[in-house]
């Protein structure tokens, strides 16, 4: 098998790579930094002429599209949504249309803001009820329903809350502001879960062999949290002592872009299909900050 992987220098396109090569499954990277050499092509996913020339350059069995503009609160910029649009969705676009061509599978790599973030009963991957609150959400969403309407083999995975070694997250920042503050205020009233990118790259994987076909939704199992209650967890694990204390979203201070309060995401699917689910996020969380120790 032959893979293809977008935006190998993000999160998780980072970690997708590096357990294909640890299975000995053949793949192959790319993204819009300068080519390093290797397995990697240089692809700047809106050239649309430019993504069907190394698709069908490289034939691949199947694709994972994990590039995206995630920068959410700069996407509600004036004069960046309409590049927002064109990586999210045209970008998107453009990769589908290749694999159609090609007759491969296509991975992509969605998230939970393609929801309005209402309520509190856990998003089903099959619902419908899509009402995005932001730029970053609203493009995602586009991005999704052209893979459906292009693709008969495709997996449409929303993640939600990532954490991973390549690259900057909540983790991270937690951490170092725990450094020069003994008080931290933290939101309260968005509740997800968080998911850890080696863990998910290992499913990821896993799925990508199967022809189990459909949405779905991951994250790492473990109950449903709010920010704060994930701030206290990585001051707990992390041996720091810093007072977290709870606050609402409008306390805090209103964000370029809404976010969602609701981001429970339904992983009973998973299960229901055959895929072995994350571990718990606390066990994810002392991993990951074991890997950061030096």
């Amino acid at each position: 098998m032959k893979v293809f992987v977008t935006g190998v220098h993000g999160q998780l396109g980072h970690d997708v790579m590096h357990e294909l090569s640890s299975r000995g499954i053949e793949a192959v990277g790319s993204d819009i930094a300068p080519a390093q050499g290797g397995a990697y092509v240089f692809l700047d996913i809106t050239d649309g002429s430019a993504v069907r020339k190394a698709l069908l350059s490289q034939r691949p069995d199947a694709v994972i599209h994990c590039a995206a503009w995630t920068a959410v609160d700069a996407a509600e910029d004036e004069d960046k949504r309409e590049l927002v649009h064109a990586v999210n969705a045209e970008g998107t676009r453009h990769i589908a249309q290749a694999c159609r061509e090609l007759g491969c599978k296509l991975m992509y790599i969605s998230t939970d803001y393609v929801f309005d973030g209402q309520g509190e009963t856990p998003w089903q991957p099959d619902c419908t009820d899509y009402a995005p609150l932001n730029v970053y959400g609203l493009t995602k969403l586009e991005g999704e329903q052209v893979v459906s309407e292009l693709l008969e083999r495709y997996f449409i995975v929303r993640i939600a809350w990532v954490f991973g070694l390549n690259g900057q997250n909540f983790v991270r920042t937690m951490l170092r502001l725990g450094h020069t503050h003994d008080t931290l205020h933290v939101v309260r009233d968005q509740i997800g879960t968080p998911t850890y990118t080696p863990d998910l790259a290992r499913l990821l994987v896993d799925m990508i062999q199967t022809e189990r076909y459909g949405r779905y939704h991951v994250t790492n199992e473990g109950s449903y949290i709010s920010w704060c209650d994930f701030a206290r967890e990585i001051f707990r694990q992390a041996g720091m002592n810093v007072n977290v204390l709870p606050v609402t979203t409008a306390e805090y201070g209103v964000s370029k872009a809404r976010r969602p309060f609701n981001s429970r995401l339904d992983r009973r699917k998973l299960v229901e299909n055959g895929f072995m689910p994350l571990p718990d996020w606390r066990d994810a969380l002392s991993r990951y900050l074991a890997a950061l120790r030096p």
